[in-house]
């Protein structure tokens, strides 16, 4: 992958960089705070624990009694998050990451106030469906403003807050659910707010959030892509904590608009025909933006990269697994409601635990050790719980051991998934875009995430096999076909095509190969400035 603006630039950027993981974070306090803060999408849209709970089977009948219909009622939140990703990629780049984080709470508010004020089944489809549009399009947004917020060395940790603020909302779901739970009691007495408060309680980090991010900064490189360049500077000074006119902040902004004007350029070379601003030109404009994701050779990886990832991300049995914990417990002889439900807040606790070293060394480590040891830790025991249930599914009842190893094995497969597939893999798909395109292309490759595998219910112990492949074979797809990323900027994920073009307009806004990183015709106003790297540091 090339740097864009010179190695000399490169290298100078980074010794002016701070350090990585927790010390990074402490350092970048703001825009820890920032990621932190924004990363509140990760709680919503939790729903598992509901579907054990007595009332609410009481209340829905038949669309939870009938294994079909209940595995629709997961399901429908998927698809409804599947169309809502894929409409992120138009509205982060139209509307800004900001506001289109802004747009999916709206929606999320008002699937929670149908599912909560339910009655009917057909009232949680439709809920569970608005619901997911908002989960979708936060999964995708969160992930890119935290990117293009971070600096380069902190990124991977700022991106993934998003997992932990997933894992940190299962944990506590869970541990709500199982409290709720006994509301009324277990039996068919149980009170329907058992079920009513977990899913109302979705709309208080959702408001929070609505309104906060209100006050948080626009990203820095969706402003150059909007020819903000005054705001941009603002935004990138404040957010590294130095002032405008700081050689760190000054090659950051030039790095990114020297990539803004080459794709500019670029695309007006390609379609001279539709530089007018009008609406028309500029729809033609993302419809060829989109076309290109699958035309060019170099694009057209990223999209399979970045699909293939989000896909095997998925196809671990994830979902599957922490929807139908409670059944899943259940069949390995772990009996009543309430043990069920403890057994799953279990999940929760060791998969939030398990996120968080993902998050403090994940920039130190890198990406690729991360995902392969996670998915081959994940395949191994997928087919060890395989070959137990295998052997005592008809007698757990007599061989309690057996049922509790496979029980623990659940655990260490989320303790796998929580420090790799789970943060990681969110990490890669949001750096690996061009700027112009990045929202279209991070929601492509996000919506196969939400192809979601319902099938516990109906192949027994050969779901255990089927995912342990598919996690084997997640594996291998890093290790083989996925390049290292952590520590590069955004811009220098690009394969520039016309590298002497880039390298001119880099020259013309100041950047080139001299000794300090920045041209000649700069090199007196920047005298002096090399000593602001100690500062930093």
């Amino acid at each position: 992958m090339a740097g864009g603006v010179g190695l000399v630039t490169v290298s100078r950027r980074r010794a002016l960089a701070g350090k990585s993981g927790w010390a990074g974070l402490v350092h970048n306090k703001k825009v820890f705070a920032i990621a932190i803060f924004a990363s509140l999408g990760g709680l919503f849209g939790v729903f598992s624990g509901v579907l054990a709970m007595r009332s609410f089977e009481s209340r829905m009948g038949d669309a939870v009694a009938d294994s079909g219909k209940k595995g629709w009622l997961v399901a429908i939140l998927e698809l409804g998050a599947w169309v809502g990703v894929l409409a992120t990629g138009y509205l982060a780049d139209k509307l800004s990451r900001k506001y289109t984080i802004v747009l999916a709470v709206i929606v999320f508010i008002i699937g929670v106030i149908v599912q909560t004020a339910a009655y009917t089944a057909a009232s949680i489809f439709g809920g569970r469906f608005v619901t997911g549009l908002g989960v979708g399009s936060l999964s995708m947004a969160v992930p890119l403003y935290n990117a293009e917020i971070a600096p380069p060395e902190v990124r991977g940790s700022l991106v993934g807050l998003q997992q932990l603020a997933i894992t940190f909302g299962i944990m506590v779901s869970f541990w709500i659910d199982y409290g709720t739970n006994y509301i009324g009691g277990i039996d068919e007495h149980q009170h329907e707010a058992a079920w009513r408060i977990p899913l109302a309680l979705q709309l208080v980090p959702a408001v929070v959030l609505g309104i906060g991010i209100l006050f948080m900064p626009f990203s820095p490189r969706w402003l150059v892509n909007q020819e903000r360049d005054e705001e941009a500077l603002q935004v990138l000074s404040s957010a590294r904590n130095l002032p405008v006119d700081h050689e760190l902040v000054r090659i950051e902004f030039l790095e990114i608009k020297a990539q803004y004007l080459f794709e500019k350029e670029t695309q007006a070379l390609k379609f001279p025909q539709y530089q007018d601003g009008t609406f028309s030109s500029n729809f033609k404009l993302g419809f060829y933006d989109y076309l290109s994701l699958l035309r060019s050779k170099t694009l057209l990886y990223r999209v399979a990269t970045g699909s293939l990832t989000m896909f095997f991300q998925q196809w671990t049995g994830i979902n599957a697994i922490l929807y139908y914990a409670p059944s899943i417990f259940k069949d390995l002889s772990l009996e009543g409601n309430s043990i069920s439900l403890l057994a799953t807040g279990v999940v929760g606790i060791v998969m939030f635990l398990a996120t968080i070293p993902a998050i403090i060394w994940v920039d130190q480590l890198g990406r690729k050790p991360v995902l392969v040891s996670g998915a081959f830790l994940m395949a191994a025991c997928h087919f060890i719980i395989a070959i137990l249930t295998g052997l005592y599914r008809n007698s757990w009842s007599s061989h309690k051991a057996a049922g509790w190893a496979a029980c623990v094995l659940v655990w260490v497969f989320t303790v796998g998934f929580g420090y790799s597939w789970g943060p990681c893999a969110w990490i890669l798909v949001a750096e690996i875009w061009p700027l112009s395109i990045r929202g279209k292309g991070l929601s492509i490759a996000a919506s196969s995430n939400w192809v979601t595998p319902s099938m516990l219910e109906h192949i027994s112990y050969g779901t255990f096999i089927f995912f342990g492949a598919f996690s084997l074979a997640g594996g291998l797809f890093i290790w083989w076909f996925v390049p290292e990323t952590k520590g590069l900027t955004l811009e220098e994920m690009d394969d520039v095509a016309d590298q002497k073009r880039h390298d001119a307009i880099a020259e013309r806004l100041g950047l080139a190969l001299d000794g300090s990183g920045l041209s000649e015709k700069k090199a007196d106003e920047e005298s002096g400035s090399h000593e602001h790297g100690d500062e930093k540091n």
